[in-house]
């Protein structure tokens, strides 16, 4: 089986966590091209291809962060779910959150999925090389 390269927005305000995420789905060589915005409002700019993101790339898979500056995980979610032009691209939301309100909310308002993020180094890179595979290998999304 040959997997497709995925293009991935991250939008992660955490530091530490970019660098965790973007060197595991670096490792299998599966993915092209790693974007990270590091707030809700600037994510939402560079899905919208405004100011300096006006020839940005669509992604294939949003991974997103519930709590962050500006806009928050749940406030982006839905502005994405609302926008025909981008609704189709599926949304994984990655967060510290074990709260069932916060599982629930997510998937009611259109995330395809939910992942807690291990606080343990090793275990959040096992955690990204899963779903690397999963969305790689097993899953179709729509390539533009």
């Amino acid at each position: 089986m040959n997997p497709k390269p995925v293009e991935i927005l991250l939008v992660e305000d955490n530091e530490d966590d970019i660098l965790i995420i973007t060197e595991a789905l670096g490792e299998a060589k599966l993915l092209n091209l790693i974007n990270v915005m590091r707030d809700g409002e600037q994510a939402l700019a560079y899905l919208r291809g405004e100011g300096a993101f006006r020839d940005a790339k669509m992604p294939g898979l949003i991974l997103l962060d519930i709590n962050m500056p500006k806009k928050n995980g749940f406030e982006v979610l839905e502005e994405i779910k609302a926008d025909p032009g981008l609704r189709h691209i599926p949304i994984i939301m990655m967060t510290v959150s074990e709260r069932d309100e916060d599982i629930l909310r997510s998937y009611s308002e259109g995330a395809c999925s939910y992942i807690k993020k291990p606080l343990d180094f090793r275990k959040l890179q096992e955690v990204i090389r899963g779903f690397e595979l999963y969305w790689t290998l097993v899953s179709s999304i729509p390539h533009r």
